[in-house]
């Protein structure tokens, strides 16, 4: 059974009420409370912890703003490519800013408690994190935005300035991730940051930074990218060379990557930097089966299962004809995280005898994730699997890009990160020569910001970061980076069929499903065509979307792969990198500007 350290989070003091104009613009009245409260070392603990936050199983289906899955859902991204934003339509992410405002509460008042300075100084590296973490999520969407160090009175002029520059907030966010990276205890309760969890975050932060500025010409800030590049090679190779994580591999490629997904205690597993525990026993469940598998909101996309390795090494994207390759046919040979990523042919799931046919849907591709879905008919298993948070496989592939983005990425740098990762899933190694001798014209294509000497070897690094943490919830943050937003103008595409008939769903070379034409009717039960098996097949009526119909096909009646939508998408440079101030806070606050045409 997991242990939980409960903490009583005192409401006075975390000062969680909204601000009025949902800003900075409140003063509390918890003076006397504050002079009584922050006087022991139990007392930084408690609000530290009050201020606790971790990532968590909806994670998995945080990749629906990218191209590694098809949505019913209305997304932002989606709406802003298909319709006509500004900043009266797009209000999100500016919000409440009471988590900053708790935040430096407490970063104004720890230092007069009683307690030696290193107590102090973890304590307020945590805090320091956290205020890192804030605002990252801040400048991803909004670049400039303004930087508070410090709580407010509420007719502090600060409360109404322009935006900072991205490089002031941006080195101050460094400011707080090196002071906590210096000071943040490396044993904490379980569950909690640590000082490598706080070190996985640095180096994260910087290589997104760094590669951000590296390939986003509109900042003007490409001669800056090198040093946290390097901040980001450092903070990994720090994890590295701490001896204190490993790659999960016990010589089981087929099931060594989804143990990390399924885990009821990942405290267990050396790969694991920072987990978020669930118990549902104590009324915390992650258990989110019915939003990944099936077709509730989304569906893992082609684009996604082609990226995948053959289980040699070499691309799938090379065999003659693979975009008319089926479903059973994809997962044939292939690198062995797509069968733990996505339900293969043969997938059985927790109380069924028979192996699941996929379903087809409208607007669905046909694929489901399984990833984050925990095969148990067990609601106390299935809710107390604890989720990765940080994890040694990402401190790896980050010194890999940050070296090869650097252009000083060796041989044997490749051994020690990313081939490690590939050796837990049976693949063969990435070879540096190999790799920048013959680039993958498909992910040339995909990226075409990414030049010289290593351009081949950073194309790869990037298919490996895909595979590796694919429908994780990253893959966005990883476009927006690389600046490769075009690669969100496809519309996710399903399964290929040929046309209409009879198909082998699950791969044992028996019929499962039947595509018929919209004219036909779709037999009574009796009537239904039996497979060799004696069991009905599955009827669905195929064509053109817009038909009256289940199964979109590309070519109507002729096949083609799953269409999934038909709206015409178009991701506007450099604007859409970015979003705009809610119209209501520039009415509040007219120093606050738009930027990158944004009205």
């Amino acid at each position: 059974m997991k242990k939980f350290k409960y903490h009583i989070i005192l409401g006075a003091l975390l000062l969680g009420a909204s601000c009025k104009k949902d800003f900075l613009n409140r003063y509390p009245q918890d003076q006397i409370a504050a002079d009584l409260f922050f006087k022991s070392e139990t007392d930084l603990s408690l609000y530290v912890n009050g201020l606790l936050s971790l990532s968590d199983t909806w994670q998995y289906i945080g990749d629906q703003s990218s191209d590694n899955t098809a949505t019913t859902a209305s997304l932002e991204i989606k709406n802003m490519m298909t319709g006509h934003p500004s900043s009266q339509t797009i209000t999100g992410g500016w919000g409440d800013w009471s988590r900053l405002r708790n935040i430096n509460f407490f970063l104004d008042r720890y230092s007069g408690a009683d307690a030696t300075q290193e107590v102090k100084d973890h304590y307020a590296g945590l805090a320091r994190y956290y205020r890192a973490i804030f605002y990252f999520g801040k400048i991803s969407r909004f670049s400039d935005v303004p930087w508070y160090g410090k709580t407010l009175l509420p007719d502090n002029q600060d409360m109404y300035k322009a935006r900072d520059p991205r490089t002031v907030v941006v080195d101050s966010m460094m400011a707080d991730l090196s002071f906590a990276a210096q000071h943040v205890r490396e044993k904490v309760a379980a569950g909690t940051p640590n000082l490598w969890a706080v070190k996985m975050l640095y180096a994260r932060i910087a290589l997104y930074e760094g590669t951000y500025r590296k390939y986003h010409p509109e900042l003007n800030l490409q001669s800056t990218a090198g040093r946290f590049l390097d901040t980001a090679r450092a903070q990994a190779q720090d994890i590295m060379n701490s001896g204190k994580f490993t790659i999960y591999n016990t010589g089981s490629p087929a099931s060594d990557y989804a143990a990390l997904f399924n885990s009821q205690d990942l405290t267990r597993i050396g790969e694991v930097i920072l987990a978020h525990p669930y118990d549902y026993v104590k009324g915390a469940s992650g258990n989110i089966n019915g939003y990944v598998f099936g077709d509730y909101e989304q569906s893992p996309s082609r684009d996604l299962v082609q990226t995948y390795l053959m289980k040699d090494g070499t691309r799938f994207t090379d065999i003659p004809g693979y975009d008319k390759l089926q479903y059973t046919q994809e997962f044939q040979n292939r690198d062995p995280r797509m069968a733990q990523t996505l339900a293969a042919p043969g997938f059985k799931r927790a109380g069924d005898n028979a192996p699941y046919i996929q379903r087809l849907n409208k607007n669905f591709t046909g694929y489901h994730q399984v990833k984050g879905y925990f095969n148990t008919t067990d609601n106390s298993i299935s809710g107390s699997i604890d989720f990765p948070v940080y994890r040694y496989a990402e401190a790896l592939l980050t010194y890999a890009e940050a070296k090869a983005e650097l252009n000083n990425l060796t041989q044997g740098d490749l051994d020690q990160s990313v081939n490690l990762v590939r050796a837990r899933a049976g693949i063969p190694s990435m070879n540096l020569a190999l790799s920048n001798a013959n680039p993958d014209p498909i992910l040339a294509t995909k990226y075409p910001d990414v030049t010289g000497p290593m351009k081949g070897v950073i194309l790869e690094i990037r298919r490996e970061r895909r595979v590796e943490f694919a429908l994780e919830g990253y893959r966005f943050d990883d476009l927006m980076r690389w600046h490769a937003g075009k690669v969100l103008e496809k519309i996710p595409e399903g399964m290929y069929f040929p046309g209409l008939g009879k198909y082998d769903m699950t791969g044992d070379g028996i019929e499962d499903i039947i595509l018929i034409d919209q004219s036909q009717d779709i037999p009574a039960e009796d009537k239904k065509e039996k497979n060799s098996l004696g069991i009905s097949l599955i009827y669905y009526k195929a064509g053109n979307i817009g038909e009256n119909v289940t199964v979109y096909l590309k070519n109507g009646t002729a096949g083609g792969a799953i269409v999934t939508e038909t709206a015409a998408r178009t991701f506007t440079e450099p604007k859409f990198y970015y979003r705009p101030i809610p119209y209501t806070q520039v009415a509040l606050n007219p120093n606050l500007k738009q930027i990158f045409g944004w009205e």
